[in-house]
């Protein structure tokens, strides 16, 4: 029964919504405070059975961190994906928790954790661990940019979800019709766009600091043997804190900036200052070179227009044309090597971080609210419990098996399938 009451309050919205699903549809009547409490309870087991796993791992040579575990079969294509999500965390006495204070092994990491929180509001840190299934090809499987990502009704809206545009920059809709280019006129049938497949997902998350983070991401993908896959791929934004967990325990993955992330620059420079149907065209043009690993030529174009707009004064609004085209000149110049999208199709490598995105969305669902606040040790405790809920490998099963076997000294029954 006790991993039902848990199920239901780490799947619902809430303890509250979980206590009443538990009443409704399993004729188990659990108040809402009893549903909180065991769920704290065993989410502060997993994260103490978590902490162990990282410590035995930080307790390896150096050499057996980058190998495959005993008995574990390494995956053919491994992806690791990283991100950030939000919520609030306050003392019990109502103030807002402590940000939490760089160790010396922080440092060592070099991981930023930013300037101190405003309010309430922390982040907390969130990977996926992806076995995928795709083809290598020896020539490009879709040299040609795909209709979505040129729609002139989609983008405007998409690019506005990620990023800043410039000021008075006009929406779609209140531009006059633009027609999408074809990417290739004089082409032919070209095959669609086909992501590398999702055969498995592994969710890690805390709360705690970037360097613990990063050994919990490390840890999970040694223990799923990553290091050892035959093709492996990290897929990150534009964050630092992305990029040094990469170099620090991926370095042997391919590098890949999220390409939907660089879409929205791309987008914002070619439309700051232009009346739209010529901002559209540049953007076309520009998104099209990406797509096809083309990047510097979008970076000198981009030169020459901060030429043109001039360089952004001192305090100077973000949204600005001078200061959206310096931004994105910095951002695909300093990401320009982790922007090989031909390259990765080839490799049969995921292009964009949208797993990672939907993980964050599903985690804020249970977590995230305007009136939803946590202590410091309850947040660890469901971000942890979400994040196993969230796992195809199911590891609450396999936590409340041993939990069983443990207490009893008996391995329990599984009915199998008919």
């Amino acid at each position: 029964m006790q991993q039902k009451i848990v199920f239901a309050g780490v799947a619902a919205s809430s303890f509250a919504k979980g206590s009443e699903l538990l009443d409704k549809l399993a004729d188990l009547p659990v108040p809402a405070k009893q549903v909180e409490r065991l769920s704290r309870a065993i989410g502060r087991e997993r994260v103490a059975q978590r902490d162990e796993a990282v410590t035995a791992f930080v307790a390896l040579p150096l050499v057996e961190k980058f190998e495959a575990p005993a008995g574990v079969c390494p995956p053919e294509l491994a992806v690791v994906e990283v991100d950030g999500g939000r919520l609030q965390i306050r003392e019990r006495d109502g103030r807002p928790a402590a940000q939490a204070e760089e160790t010396p092994g922080e440092a060592e990491g070099g991981f930023d954790e930013g300037p101190p929180a405003l309010g309430f509001w922390r982040e907390d840190k969130l990977g996926t661990l992806l076995v995928m299934q795709s083809k290598v090809s020896v020539e490009d499987p879709c040299p040609q940019i795909p209709p979505g990502f040129i729609d002139v009704l989609r983008i405007p809206n998409l690019a506005r979800q990620i990023g800043k545009v410039a000021a008075q920059q006009a929406d779609a809709a209140d531009a006059p019709e633009v027609a999408a280019r074809p990417p290739d006129e004089g082409g032919g049938h070209e095959a669609a766009y086909q992501p590398p497949l999702l055969q498995r997902r592994n969710v890690v998350a805390t709360c705690r600091p970037w360097w613990s983070f990063a050994l919990l991401v490390a840890s999970a993908a040694h223990a799923a043997g990553f290091q050892k896959a035959q093709r492996q791929a990290f897929v990150g934004d534009g964050s630092a804190n992305n990029w040094r967990l990469h170099k620090r325990f991926f370095g042997s993955f391919v590098a890949v900036l999220d390409f939907i992330h660089a879409l929205s620059y791309v987008y914002a420079a070619a439309m700051a200052g232009r009346p739209f149907d010529a901002g559209w065209e540049t953007y076309q043009r520009w998104i099209t070179w990406v797509w096809q690993g083309e990047v510097a030529r979008v970076i000198e174009e981009l030169r020459q227009r901060q030429a043109e707009v001039g360089l952004p004064l001192e305090g100077a609004s973000e949204t600005s044309v001078a200061t959206v085209v310096a931004r994105s000149l910095v951002y695909l110049s300093n990401h320009q090597d982790k922007m090989k999208y031909h390259e990765y199709r080839k490799a049969g490598l995921p292009l964009t971080s949208s797993l990672m995105e939907s993980t964050v969305k599903q985690v804020n669902r249970r977590v995230k609210g305007t009136e939803k606040f946590w202590c410091g040790e309850g947040a660890e405790a469901i971000v942890q419990l979400r994040a196993d809920y969230l796992s195809d490998d199911q590891p609450l099963d396999d936590f409340f098996e041993k939990r069983q076997r443990d207490a009893s000294g008996q391995r329990p029954y599984r009915r199998t399938a008919a």
